[in-house]
């Protein structure tokens, strides 16, 4: 049988999941979140990545749950599932992670889409969390990812209508990080991955930490934590090789330490 997810290494520290369902537009069913929670644990341990690609396929990111493991479920069965479970593992991965985004992020596609630190997205891309359609509301963390992205009275008018909005419409609310022409997206994402893997592991996992953490604490507690968190890196190898390649006007080579 053919893995629902995917992992390749396009490029030296790099590790792409490729979300492999495309006959059922990448619904998300629960072999594939229990596959994106087990990798992104492992990369997450794993010191030779050092940045994080997800994606699909030109059709779809993913085009939301699959509805059909989910229609005659009890609320024990749910609940027994562990999906919010899953959900935590896959947003709390350590590395830079970055969505690249085709076709269609619905649902929970979106919302996977949302745990993510940086998103490509292409042109014709479109999002959205259309759950209340169905009857539901997005679990995932939709309503409230979204709107911490967006904003109250936009992230309302998705969440409540189930409307859809394009990949341009996205960028201008400030939920895509770029929109680049459809062909593009997997390169560039790759692309920033690569940058990404350059830069000293160890600077970045606390630099994710603090805006994460800051997110959801007071701005006297956010600015604490970063305030320890730059002192916590002046003991680092990274820091020091970091500094003196930037006096001696050279390439420096960060080890992560």
């Amino acid at each position: 049988m053919t893995e629902v997810v995917l992992l390749e290494r396009p490029a030296e520290g790099v590790v792409l999941l490729r979300i492999n369902r495309p006959e059922a537009r990448n619904a998300l069913n629960i072999e594939v979140r229990k596959l994106l929670a087990k990798h992104l644990a492992e990369v997450s341990e794993d010191t030779t990545t050092r940045a994080v690609v997800v994606t699909g396929n030109d059709k779809a990111f993913a085009a939301g749950a699959d509805i059909k493991e989910m229609a005659d479920a009890g609320t024990i069965e749910m609940h027994q599932r562990g999906a919010h479970k899953l959900w935590r593992t896959i947003a709390g991965c350590s590395k830079p992670v970055i969505a690249a985004v085709n076709g269609y992020a619905l649902g929970g596609g979106c919302e996977i889409a949302m745990t993510c630190d940086i998103i490509v997205a292409g042109e014709s891309a479109r999002f959205g969390q259309p759950e209340v359609k169905i009857g539901i509301i997005p679990g995932g963390g939709g309503t409230q990812r979204l709107t911490r992205a967006i904003g109250k009275y936009k992230a309302m008018k998705y969440v409540l209508t189930g409307d859809l909005f394009t990949a341009k419409e996205a960028f201008e609310m400030g939920l895509v990080s770029e929109v680049v022409p459809d062909p593009e997206v997997e390169g560039r994402a790759i692309d920033l991955a690569r940058q990404l893997a350059a830069l000293p592991p160890l600077a970045l996992q606390l630099a994710k930490e603090a805006v994460l953490a800051g997110m959801e604490a007071p701005l006297s507690t956010a600015l604490a934590l970063e305030t320890k968190s730059i002192q916590i890196l002046f003991s680092s190898q990274d820091q020091k090789e970091g500094m003196r390649a930037f006096i001696e006007k050279r390439k420096p080579k960060f080890i992560g330490h």
